[in-house]
């Protein structure tokens, strides 16, 4: 499964490396990271990534399969593009995946489907895997949910398609009334949408997961643990303690099997 957290631009520098530091040192030693059952990741503002490298690597949990990845890039690899990073920087600083499309950017900063394809293309051309962000915008049925996610993912990557990028696609389905809400959206609900994407993935030529996002948090993944494959965490992650814990539940499941 593959577990991990967006810090979104909650902390500073120092939080940031306190929190990585204590979530790197319960990963390095956590039976479910050292026997392979978990793949960990953190996703820091762009200022913080190097720090963040070298404090995963300081705790031992980089040879534990600890990953880093960045909350956002653009579509071009060099140019006259003030404020914005590149992929192939990124992978410079040891990024290895790129959250891309997320509701936030879309609905503050105008990202659309265009733009994230580009963003998905750029990011597999330097060997960074994709977190492409999709979600519905309403809360409705499964049905009319999963058409909508399955829409937005294919208008996400038909270009990566066209070009031949087919590597590592991580899909983080995150309903867009369930971020920032009190509770996640329902087990049910999850399921459903979770089974959708993973069907339809199945026809794609990437090696892809789907895990979800939105108000996750201790407690969610033994529910949703057989129509997904990790989880995208937030705020309710911001306790080291609340990552372990997850940690916990994935190796519980892993020893009910």
């Amino acid at each position: 499964m593959l577990i991990g957290s967006s810090l979104k631009m909650y902390f500073g520098r120092a939080r940031t490396l306190e929190w990585t530091r204590a979530v790197a040192s319960i990963c390095a030693e956590h039976p479910a990271v050292r026997q392979g059952l978990v793949e960990p990741f953190v996703i820091p503002s762009f200022p913080s990534i190097a720090d963040v490298v070298a404090a995963i690597d300081d705790a031992g949990a980089t040879d534990a399969g600890m990953l880093v990845g960045a909350q956002d890039l653009h579509w071009e690899d060099a140019g006259a593009f003030t404020g914005e990073v590149s992929a192939p920087e990124l992978a410079e600083h040891g990024v290895t995946l790129a959250e891309i499309g997320h509701a936030e950017r879309r609905r503050m900063f105008g990202e659309t489907d265009a733009t994230v394809a580009l963003k998905v293309a750029a990011a597999l051309r330097h060997g960074i895997a994709p977190v492409l962000c999709i979600g519905e915008e309403a809360r409705g049925d499964h049905d009319a949910a999963a058409a909508a996610c399955v829409a937005q993912l294919d208008a996400s990557v038909g270009l990566a398609i066209e070009q031949g990028l087919t590597s590592r696609l991580v899909v983080a389905y995150e309903p867009v009334w369930a971020i920032g809400a009190p509770e996640p959206a329902g087990d049910e609900h999850i399921r459903a949408i979770g089974t959708a994407l993973r069907t339809h993935l199945a026809g794609l030529p990437f090696d892809a997961q789907v895990i979800y996002g939105g108000s996750a948090g201790p407690g969610l993944l033994p529910r949703i643990a057989d129509s997904v494959d990790g989880m995208f965490l937030g705020r309710f992650a911001h306790d080291p303690e609340a990552f372990r814990a997850i940690l916990d539940e994935a190796l519980a499941l892993e020893e009910e099997r």
